[in-house]
C-alpha cells in the first residue's frame, strides 16, 4: 500500500472488557503512523542482530566498535533528569495487573518498573487490560478485591512510585493488531498505547505531582543502532502529540553481552532521552550463553546459581556499567533481588533477607545509585543498604567508578568465574523452565519458584545453558555423566512427574504440561537455537 494512503488498522484479538478505552481511532491511527515511520528499520536491524551472531560465530570474540572510538573518548553527557528520577534508591518490579499495580504503587519503592516484557504472559488481555489499569491508576480510580475478601486501594499520591513502563523488546510481534495486513512490532504497541494515552495525563499531573512523567524501560537492546531507533521513536511521538522534545526519558537495560561493549554510544544516542542504564544480570547471562554458545569451552556457564555478581566477569560488566553512567551524567541501576521472602517460614526468611541485604549493600559501595527488587517485603532491606551510603543525597553520581578501564577480555572471562556443571544444576534448568512454561501459556509472567521471583529470563538461561552443555558435549561434575538429549528428556518425564505428584492428576491435567513440554524441548534440544523461547511460545497464546 502506497504510504500516502491511509492505513488499514485491523483488532484481531480476542474480546477484552473496555478494551474500547485504549484502542480507539487515535490511539489506533497512532500506532499506524509508528510502525510505517519505523518498522522497515526494525526489520534491518533485526538482520543486523543474524549478521553479527554470525561474526560471533566466526571468530569466537567480541570487541569495542573501532568506529566510534571517538564517541567513547568525547566529553559530553546526557540531559538533566527531571525530579522525579532524581531519586531512585530502591526499584520494584512486576506486571501491570489489577492488584500488583496497587501494591507496586504502595510499595515505598521510589520506582515501579510497570512491566509488560518478561514479567508479563503476552496474552492479548493481559497486554490490553494492563493498559487500562495503569491509565485507571493515574486516574485515582483503581481498587481491587481478592477472592478471600481483602481489599486494595492506592495511598495518597505523595506517597506512591514513579512508574517506568517497560514495553517488549524489538524481536517481538503483536499478531492482534495489524497495520496494512502486518503485525505491529510488540515494542511499538506497548510504548505507542501507553504514551498516546498518558503522556498529557502526566504532564497535567506533573504540575501538581513531582512524580510524574513519560518515562520508560527499554529492553534486550543490542547495539547502539537500536538506541537511536527508539530516540527517533522518541522524537516522532513527540512530535506527533505537540509534546516537547526531550521530555520522554529512558533507562536502557544492559541486558546483552554486545550492548555491554556499547554503553556509551547507546546513552550518547540516546542523550536527550536518557536517564540511566540498568545492569540486567538475568537476560546477561543468557545473551552470553546464546551469543558465544558455540565458541568453546571457555565460554560454558556453569551452574546458573553459582554465578553470582562477584564472579570476574560479571563484576567487569558493573564496573563498566557505573563508570560509564556516571561519567556521562546518567543514573546506575543495579540488578534484581529474586529471592522471595516467606512470610511463614522465619528461617527461610532470614536466609532470603540477608542474601538481598548483601547484594544491596554490595551494589551502594560499588557506586549505583539505586537497584531492583522484586517483592513490597524487599523494599526497607534494599533502602537501607542505600541509605547508608547515600544519606540524604538522591544519587551518587560523583562516585567516579573504577580507575582502571574495563577490557573486552575481562568481559569475556567466563571461564574465570569458577564454578561447575553438575546433574543438580541440570536438573534445577530443567525444572525451572518447565515450571516457568506452564506458567508463561497459563498467562502468568512473573513465577514464584522455589523461593525465587522467576520471569522469562530464568526460563532463558535454562534452556540455553540445556543447549550449550549438550553441544559441547559437557561432562557433570558430580556424577561424570554426559549431557545428553536423551538425559535431559529423562529429566523432563522425571520432573513431570514430581509435578503431578505434587499438585494431583486432577490439577495436574488441566495445565498445558503437554504443550510445555513440546516447547520446552523444542528450544533446548532442537538442532537449530533458537533466538527467544517466546517466539515460539507466542504462538500458543491467546
Amino acid at each position: 500500500m502506497a504510504i500516502d494512503q491511509a492505513p488499514v488498522v485491523t483488532v484481531a484479538g480476542p474480546r477484552v472488557p473496555r478494551a474500547e478505552e485504549v484502542l480507539t481511532e487515535e490511539a489506533r491511527a497512532f500506532i499506524a503512523g509508528l510502525h510505517r515511520a519505523f518498522e522497515p528499520r526494525r526489520q534491518e536491524l533485526l538482520a543486523g542482530r543474524r549478521q553479527r551472531r554470525a561474526e560471533i560465530a566466526r571468530t569466537g570474540s567480541l570487541d569495542f566498535l573501532p568506529e566510534t572510538a571517538d564517541i567513547r573518548a568525547g566529553d559530553w553527557t546526557v540531559a538533566p533528569v527531571p525530579r522525579a528520577l532524581q531519586d531512585r534508591r530502591v526499584e520494584i518490579t512486576g506486571p501491570t495487573d489489577r492488584k500488583m499495580v496497587i501494591n507496586a504503587l504502595n510499595s515505598g519503592a521510589k520506582v515501579w518498573l510497570a512491566d509488560f516484557e518478561d514479567a508479563t504472559s503476552p496474552t492479548w488481555e493481559a497486554l490490553v487490560s494492563g493498559q487500562l489499569n495503569l491509565i485507571d491508576a493515574f486516574e485515582g480510580r483503581i481498587d481491587f478485591t481478592s477472592p478471600q475478601g481483602k481489599e486494595y486501594k492506592l495511598l495518597p499520591a505523595d506517597q506512591l512510585a514513579t512508574v517506568v513502563v517497560r514495553p517488549r523488546g524489538w524481536h517481538l510481534d503483536e499478531r492482534h493488531l495489524l497495520v496494512d495486513g502486518t503485525p505491529v512490532s510488540g515494542a511499538l504497541f506497548d510504548f505507542g498505547l501507553y504514551f498516546f494515552h498518558n503522556a498529557r495525563r502526566l504532564l497535567a499531573k506533573g504540575e501538581t505531582d513531582p512524580n510524574s512523567g513519560p518515562y520508560f524501560y527499554l529492553p534486550k537492546t543490542e547495539s547502539h543502532l537500536e538506541a537511536r531507533l527508539w530516540d527517533d521513536v522518541f522524537t516522532h511521538a513527540q512530535r506527533e502529540l505537540g509534546i516537547p522534545h526531550g521530555t520522554i526519558r529512558a533507562t536502557v537495560l544492559i541486558e546483552t553481552i554486545t550492548a555491554a561493549f556499547e554503553m556509551d554510544e547507546i546513552l550518547y544516542e540516546l542523550r536527550d532521552h536518557a536517564a540511566g542504564l540498568n545492569a540486567g544480570r538475568w537476560d546477561y547471562l543468557f545473551s552470553i550463553v546464546k551469543n558465544f554458545r558455540d565458541a568453546g569451552e571457555h565460554f560454558i556457564l556453569p551452574d546458573r546459581n553459582t554465578v553470582g555478581m562477584t564472579s570476574p566477569f560479571m563484576a567487569a560488566y558493573t564496573r563498566l556499567l557505573v563508570r560509564t553512567c556516571h561519567r556521562r551524567g546518567a543514573h546506575a541501576i543495579g540488578g534484581m533481588a529474586a529471592f522471595i521472602p516467606s512470610r511463614k517460614d522465619p528461617e527461610v526468611n532470614a536466609a532470603a533477607l540477608e542474601k538481598v541485604k548483601a547484594d544491596k549493600d554490595r551494589e551502594a559501595a560499588g557506586g549505583f545509585d539505586g537497584s531492583w527488587v522484586a517483592h513490597p517485603d524487599l523494599v526497607p532491606v534494599a533502602r537501607a543498604g542505600f541509605d547508608a551510603v547515600l544519606g540524604e543525597r538522591p544519587h551518587q553520581k560523583d562516585h567516579p567508578g573504577t580507575e582502571q578501564p574495563v577490557t573486552a577480555e575481562q568481559l569475556l572471562d567466563i571461564a574465570g568465574s569458577g564454578g561447575s556443571c553438575t546433574a543438580a544444576g541440570l536438573r534445577n534448568a530443567v525444572a525451572v523452565g518447565l515450571r516457568y512454561c506452564e506458567a508463561w501459556l497459563g498467562g502468568l509472567g512473573a513465577v514464584a519458584i522455589f523461593g525465587m521471583m522467576e520471569d522469562a529470563a530464568t526460563a532463558e538461561i535454562s534452556r540455553s545453558q540445556i543447549w550449550q552443555w549438550i553441544r559441547n558435549g559437557v561432562v557433570l561434575a558430580d556424577t561424570g555423566e554426559k549431557v545428553t538429549a536423551d538425559l535431559t528428556r529423562r529429566l523432563i518425564s522425571e520432573e513431570l512427574d514430581t509435578i503431578r505428584a505434587e499438585s494431583g492428576n486432577e490439577a495436574f491435567a488441566a495445565g498445558r504440561w503437554t504443550e510445555t513440554r513440546e516447547l520446552f524441548e523444542q528450544v533446548a534440544l532442537a538442532e537449530e537455537f533458537v533466538d527467544f523461547l517466546t517466539l515460539p511460545g507466542y504462538a500458543l497464546l491467546d
